[in-house]
């Protein structure tokens, strides 16, 4: 019952942290710019606003609870959730055929993870490492080509495609997650799934913390919350599959102060 409470209150959380800075239009075939098809926006809407009650209810008041650590514990908690992101980040830099980027994100990590005490600290930028964008499976299907299909609204787990839905899947029981794999899918004596479900938990509150302002600006300014939400997510998946410059990284508030002056 215990397990089953913490994987709940972990998709509650992610639902959020899906939400990730974006800040574009509706149109993202890589090919031919047709617009992604919502293709079942009754039924997204009625899960958006389900999720929203959820954000108020649940995740913005925790998020307001963890603002008050220090900033150090803070700092310290996004660098080894960073760092953790890498995990994921690596394999589809190869599946990518990145091949550079991936040797700078295993050289990150390795230095991170033992002069930065498991990425507490940030090391390898002093070295001339710098953090690149974060990878995922949903990425690489898209960069090999796979359409995005429908938009999709996921009950707790947020905005998504049929494409990225799959991405995630295959990151989880597809085994895609070496940090899935040692906690959840395998019985260890040094990590459990409670080292998992935390990890991704604290991901999404940390994200959510630092967007508290952030959100309510967005959706003051919004005619049609679920309209801008949806648009916003679909063209930050998209510069991220075509690795955009313009891409926003999706744990930094001045992301969406960007969105806000564009």
């Amino acid at each position: 019952m215990k397990k089953i409470s913490l994987i709940i209150l972990t998709s509650v959380i992610l639902s959020f942290s899906a939400y990730a800075g974006t800040d574009g239009e509706n149109t993202l075939s890589k090919k031919d710019n047709k617009p992604v098809k919502d293709c079942f926006e009754k039924v997204n809407r009625g899960i958006f606003a389900f999720n929203q009650v959820l954000d108020a209810t649940i995740f913005e008041p925790v998020a307001r609870g963890y603002r008050k650590f220090p900033v150090p514990i803070r700092r310290g908690t996004s660098n080894v959730l960073s760092n953790l992101s890498n995990l994921v980040t690596i394999p589809n830099n190869l599946l990518q055929g990145e091949i550079k980027q991936a040797g700078q994100n295993t050289i990150r990590f390795v230095v991170n993870t033992t002069l930065g005490i498991l990425g507490i600290f940030d090391p390898a930028s002093g070295l001339g490492f710098a953090s690149l964008e974060k990878e995922d499976y949903g990425q690489t299907l898209g960069a090999w080509g796979i359409g995005e299909g429908c938009y999709l609204v996921l009950p707790v787990l947020g905005p998504s495609t049929v494409r990225d839905t799959f991405g995630m899947i295959g990151s989880t029981i597809g085994g895609g997650d070496p940090w899935y794999n040692v906690t959840v899918k395998n019985d260890t004596h040094y990590f459990t799934d409670f080292d998992y479900y935390g990890s991704r938990a604290t991901a999404g509150i940390d994200f959510r913390a630092k967007n508290i302002e952030s959100f309510e600006i967005l959706e003051q300014n919004s005619l049609d919350f679920y309209a801008s939400v949806r648009s916003l997510y679909l063209q930050d998946r998209q510069q991220k599959i075509l690795n955009s410059k313009k891409v926003i990284d999706t744990m930094d508030d001045s992301d969406w102060e960007e969105i806000e002056s564009n």
